[in-house]
């Protein structure tokens, strides 16, 4: 009886191991055939160097003036012939194809395998996935992100999946943090928000944030401040402008996308509070703890970066936050020809809501509230639709929330509806069960929002 089982297992492994051989055939005859796709200019160069070994080829015939063709020929006709005396045609004939096939086989793979060694050594992911993904990203539409904070970047690293045509205009208004006192210092612009957008973009994604989030913990002068926001300041200095330096940067660390300041100019957020007040710094604003009537910059007028405003005129899609609507959403859209360029624009625009309120931003906040805050700062209607979460998050975190007077932003549909915005009511939260902090789901965001855009235009950029 166990001989029996014994033979029967022996059976089952043999026909699963054919079954494996079979696939993984399969499989590389399936890759084999990817490189023949349309798109990954493979065919045509293959082509043209045939061509050029047959010119090359004819070329020497006619400067030796055919002689060693005709010798070539004869010892070809004689070998073909004693050949075909020892093995019929029908047998010689696909047997020279067969080795012929090979041959070219075994060339090209090992040429395809010696590219894939140099170019991704260690890597398990094939060359053609590679090149696949490369081909599709680079279709991809072309999206304007605006805003600043950590809420922009997380947006960014959801949308780089889908499209490589990706521009983040960023904020510049930050004067706190380490990136406030390279800004009192050397003069730079406030790099923490660019760090964090370009870091969000780059290929290697977790360990270039974790390189750029480190913090030096001693050192005179290095105290506090992080790296990335370091080398964007050094690079600052070596290129001559901060512009110029995440150019320089995003070729280096291989990042999707570009992401630009709003504007150069150095520029200082100012709010006017219920309470008389008039608040000076970005940093601050929140700080005051009270409602927010007004808000501006100095100088006033800023002018913005052409290649931001070349961007949002030449953009499939335009998407406004998410983040802090006083201090990261709302500076960008201080500089007139950045509101005018996307008031212009002809492509779909829709805002992120948030999700939490924040305290001494928009305490008491509704989703209309925040609808009309940028209405308010632009005169006109900015959007065509508004991301809603429809989640409630956990009683744990609703408890860690209210302790800082930060509750869930309230959707009034009704309100939002006379605004004239669609809505997009989905769940987009993302909740950290140890910390009970609340954010977007990057991943899930940036799949919702190219999905509406799909259904409403007729354009899958999903694919």
């Amino acid at each position: 009886m166990s001989i029996g089982i014994f033979k029967q297992a022996l059976r089952n492994f043999k026909s699963e191991k054919q079954s494996f051989g079979s696939t993984r055939r399969r499989s590389h005859l399936n890759r084999w055939c990817q490189w023949l796709a349309p798109g990954l200019f493979v065919k045509r160069w293959l082509l043209i160097s045939v061509t050029g070994v047959l010119f090359t080829s004819l070329g020497i015939a006619i400067w030796a003036k055919l002689t060693p063709i005709f010798y070539l020929i004869q010892i070809t006709a004689r070998v073909l012939e004693t050949i075909a005396k020892i093995l019929p045609s029908y047998v010689s004939g696909p047997l020279a194809i067969a080795i012929g096939l090979f041959l070219i086989f075994l060339g090209q793979t090992r040429t395809v395998g010696s590219i894939t060694q140099v170019l991704k050594p260690g890597d398990s992911e094939e060359l053609i996935d590679v090149l696949m993904a490369h081909r599709r990203l680079n279709r991809g539409a072309k999206i304007v992100a605006i805003g600043g904070g950590t809420g922009l970047s997380s947006l960014l690293r959801g949308l780089k999946e889908y499209s490589a045509n990706i521009t983040a205009i960023v904020t510049v208004a930050d004067d706190g943090g380490s990136s406030g006192r390279l800004r009192r210092e050397i003069g730079v612009l406030p790099p923490g928000d660019l760090r964090n957008c370009v870091a969000a973009l780059a290929d290697e994604e977790k360990l270039l944030t974790e390189l750029f989030q480190y913090r030096f913990k001693a050192g005179d002068g290095l105290t506090g401040h992080s790296f990335g926001n370091l080398f964007l300041t050094a690079m600052s200095e070596i290129t001559g402008d901060i512009e110029q330096a995440i150019a320089a940067s995003s070729k280096v660390l291989a990042v999707r996308g570009r992401v630009l300041p709003a504007t150069l100019s150095d520029v200082c957020l100012w709010a006017d509070l219920a309470d008389g007040r008039r608040i000076e710094g970005e940093s601050k604003i929140s700080e005051a703890k009270g409602k927010i009537i007004r808000i501006g910059c100095l100088p006033e007028n800023p002018p913005a970066l052409p290649a931001a405003i070349k961007a949002i005129a030449e953009a499939d899609y335009i998407i406004l936050g998410p983040g802090s609507l006083y201090t990261s959403v709302i500076p960008n859209l201080l500089v007139p020809q950045i509101r005018s360029a996307i008031a212009k624009s002809k492509a779909p625009r829709i805002y992120v809501c948030n999700i939490m309120t924040q305290p001494g931003e928009t305490d008491g906040f509704s989703v209309s509230d925040h609808i009309r805050a940028i209405d308010d700062i632009c005169g006109q209607k900015l959007f065509d639709a508004v991301v809603v979460n429809r989640r409630v998050p956990c009683a744990q975190a609703l408890i860690r929330y209210a302790q800082e007077n930060s509750h869930p932003v309230f959707f009034d549909r009704e309100d939002v509806a006379k605004l004239g915005r669609r809505i997009v009511l989905t769940n987009v939260m993302d909740e950290d069960t140890q910390t009970g902090y609340v954010r977007h789901d990057p991943h899930r965001l940036a799949r919702i929002l190219l999905r509406w855009y799909s259904r409403t235009h007729g354009v899958n950029f999903t694919d």
